[in-house]
Parts: structure tokens; sequence; C-alpha cells
């Protein structure tokens, strides 16, 4: 059944489908835990209940896509022990480190103030649990600083030496960690976490304002949602093309796949907005494209020269249509983006931001384009990246473990079969929460509509109940 595929065709399609997976939670979840930091905040400043009643809503999603989070990434690193044990044994004294210190550091503060954050609210008193939200947030993006510092040194690897082992050995740790591409990396998966959150805000906002434009719980969140993708919008595609750039410095070839250059250009290359990649034949077809815009966006001179995939090696060709058509949707998706933050400034110049139906149902629409354009970004950068897993030093296929292809067949299926049964069951669970418009005396989740919370086993009267949530306000 599996004599057509390869074990490490198999490998790469399971790493693929967990990773991707596991990709839009934490997506969502750094800028929902810094969104409920903000949340918080206002509460605390303004004594505004509806930011208390939006902060225990959003809490309660929080708590689940975090959760779904921790779990689907929990399988990736089993897999560098089975499916790829060739690759941890070469790169494991620099990778392995990177991942303890993200352990050590924003595993161990998320998980040390999570539970105070969920469950906490009526029991440490405001200002602490404010202070574990914010050590939630700041955990998230302590998480996501060294996951991608150690994935931005696989593609630009820099500080190391080579042993008789002919593993990777840190020599420099400054520079790995600070390697070439980190900080645009850092930055543009950052803000994309943000604008992820901000529109599933925006579109549950909408989706809320749609059935009754009065509700101030959806008033509010439709107001921040939109007042971040205005402001975020922008300067994503500026941090984005300055992200471009600095691939094209270091990884030529995976902006030639992402351009469609198979050809050299030597006096100014275009801009393919669409078209066919045909790789064994190494052209484009029925392509679309601005003549020279390629060579103005990449080196802001028209007739500036651009090399293509006609000079780097067959062998160390990326695979060009998957590589292609990725960044274009990410990038169709982040101009959509654009447009809805000024489609929302419009509203508000016309002080209709409440009142304007087809901005409510854009942004409904618009509500999956964070994930979607997310995903997008990482197939570019990774599939980009091939065929190596640490760029120009180490091949994937020689990185896989030596398996038989229905070894990994089996669990690559038992992946897919668990993946989406439970995940589909939290996803569903997420939505109807969200079906639900947030109202006055919103429950958190240490407490149940209409009963008294349990502190330390007591039960308090009713009285004594509704002062405690008087002092807390």
């Amino acid at each position: 059944m599996f004599d057509d595929i390869s074990a490490l065709t198999l490998a790469r399609a399971q790493f693929a489908f967990t990773v991707s997976f596991h990709f839009i939670f934490p997506a969502f979840s750094i800028g929902l835990a810094s969104y409920l930091a903000v949340l918080e905040a206002l509460w605390l400043r303004t004594k505004n209940e509806v930011y208390l009643n939006l902060f225990k809503y959003w809490l309660k999603i929080f708590a689940l896509a975090f959760a779904m989070g921790v779990v689907s990434g929990i399988t990736m690193s089993y897999q560098f022990g089975t499916n790829w044990s060739v690759f941890s044994d070469k790169a494991g004294p620099i990778i392995g480190p990177l991942m303890a210190y993200e352990v050590m550091t924003a595993f161990f503060l998320e998980a040390g103030f999570l539970g105070v954050m969920l469950f906490g609210m009526n029991r440490v008193g405001p200002k602490l649990h404010f202070m574990a939200t914010l050590a939630v947030a700041v955990g998230t993006f302590i998480s996501a600083f060294w996951i991608l510092s150690a994935n931005s040194w696989m593609q630009t690897p820099r500080g190391f030496t080579m042993n008789d082992a002919g593993q990777f050995v840190p020599a420099d740790w400054l520079a790995i960690i600070f390697n070439p591409s980190f900080p645009y990396r850092l930055v543009h998966t950052v803000l994309g976490a943000y604008l992820t959150t901000a529109l599933v805000v925006g579109a549950v906002g909408a989706w809320h304002l749609l059935k009754d434009k009065t509700n101030a719980g959806a008033r509010v969140m439709f107001n921040m949602a939109m007042g971040l993708v205005a402001v975020a919008a922008p300067i994503q595609i500026f941090a984005g093309d300055m992200h471009g750039l600095n691939t094209l410095e270091h990884q030529p070839a995976k902006v030639m796949a992402m351009e469609g250059h198979f050809e050299s250009h030597p006096d100014g290359a275009p801009l393919i907005l669409f078209g066919i990649p045909d790789q064994k034949a190494g052209e484009v077809r029925a392509q679309i494209a601005i003549p020279k815009a390629s060579s103005l966006i990449l080196k802001h001179d028209l007739d500036a020269p651009l090399a293509g995939l006609d000079t780097v090696p067959r062998e160390d060709w990326p695979p060009v249509p998957i590589v292609f058509w990725s960044f274009r949707i990410m990038v169709g998706l982040g101009m959509l983006m654009l447009g809805l933050g000024a489609f929302s400034v419009l509203a508000r110049v016309r002080r209709s931001l409440y009142d304007w139906p087809l901005l409510h149902r854009f942004a409904l629409v618009m509500g999956p384009a964070g994930f979607v354009a997310v995903l997008a970004g990482w197939v570019t950068t990774e599939v980009g990246r091939q065929p190596f897993t640490v760029y120009g030093l180490l091949r994937t296929a020689h990185s896989a473990a030596p398996l038989d292809a229905p070894a990994v067949a089996a669990s690559l299926l038992a992946f897919v079969i668990v993946y989406f049964v439970v995940f589909s069951a939290g996803t569903g669970y997420i939505l109807k929460l969200m079906s639900h418009a947030p109202h006055p005396g919103e429950p958190g989740l240490e407490e149940s509509p209409g009963q008294p919370v349990r502190t330390a086993g007591i039960t308090p009267a009713p009285g004594i109940h509704h002062a405690a949530e008087g002092d807390a306000s």
C-alpha cells in the first residue's frame, strides 16, 4: 500500500500536519493573552464593568485555546526522537538547549501563573490577579522568542562549529540566538499573532453587532479589534517587506521560488501576480506580471538585476508551486486586512463604526483570515527552506530516522484521526462560547451563573458574596 510513498515523505507529511495544527493555537493565544491583560488593566483603571465582563468572556476561550496548543505541541517533540532522530543527533547540541530555555523561562512562567489567572479572580485580589495575567502574557511572548530563535537558526545558522561526529556544536550563543533572520521573523510572527486575535475578536464583535448593535460588550470588542487591525496591518506589511529583503540576502533560492523566478533577469525582474509554476519545465505558465516591479520591490531599482533558479543546482530547488502559492495567499490576505483596517477608519470618520452592516459583514468574513495567513506564511518559510533542515548544511533526506514507510504511515493515520476528533470538539465548543453575546454579570471560570464563589472550601452568605464582588470591582 505504501510502496510508492517513501518514509521520508510520510515523516515530512506527519510533521507538517502536526505543526500546522499546533501553530494555529499559539497564534491565537499569544495575542489573546495580551488582549486579556489590556482588558483587565482597563477594568482596574476605569472600574467599567464592561471590561471585566469581556475579560471573563474571553478568558474561557483562552483557556481552551491554550490547552489545545499545549496538547498539540507535545506530539512534535516526540517526532524529533522517532521520525527525525538523525536531525536530533546532529543539531541537538544547539536545538536542545534552546528548547530547554523555552521550558525553563516561558513554560514555567505560564504554568506558574496560569491557575491564578484562570481561577483566582475572587481569591487573590484584583491587582495580584492582574500581575498573574500579565505574567502569562509575557510568558507567551517569551515562548515565541525561543521557538522562533531555534527555527531561525535552522534558516540562517550562525555561531557553531562541527565536531568529529558531524554535530553542530555551539561556539557563540549570542550569535546562535540572535541569528540574522531572527529579529525579522520574531516581529513578523508576533504581529501576525496579534492580527489573528484582532480579527477573531472583531468577527465575534461584528456577529453580535449584526444581531444587536446596542450590546455594550460587542461594541467595545469591535472597537478595540478594528483599532488594532488599522494600526497593525500596515506595520505588518512593512515588517514583511523587511523580512523579505533579509531572506533575499540569506536564502535567495526561497525568494526565487516565492517570486516564481526560474530565469535570471539582468535588466529588471517582473512581479508575477498569478501563474502556474511548472517546476519540471522551469517556467511559470499563463502568468500575469508587472514588468520590472519585482526589482523595484526587492532592490528599489526598476533595472536592478535579479538572479533566478537557473543559477541554483536543481537538487537545491525548493518545491516552487507550494512556495509560490502559499506566499500569494499570505500577501493577498494581508492586503485584505489592510483594506479592513482602512474601512474601519472610514467608519470612525463617518461615526458609523457600530451602525455599518457592510463593515460588520466584512469583519465577520475576515475572522479566520489570520489563521490562514499565518499558516501560509509558515508554509512559505518551511517549504522554502527545503531541501534542507539546517539551511545549506543538513539535507532533509539525511535528517530522517531509518524507519519503514508503513510504520510512519500508521502513526500519521493515528494523528489525523485523533487530532480531528479531539480538536474538532474543542474548536466547536469555542465557537459555541463565541456565539453567545457578552452580558453583564458574565461568570468566570471559577463560578457558575447565579451561584456564589467557593473560596478555600467556604461558601459565603449571599450578602457577603455580593459585598466581595463590589469590593473587587
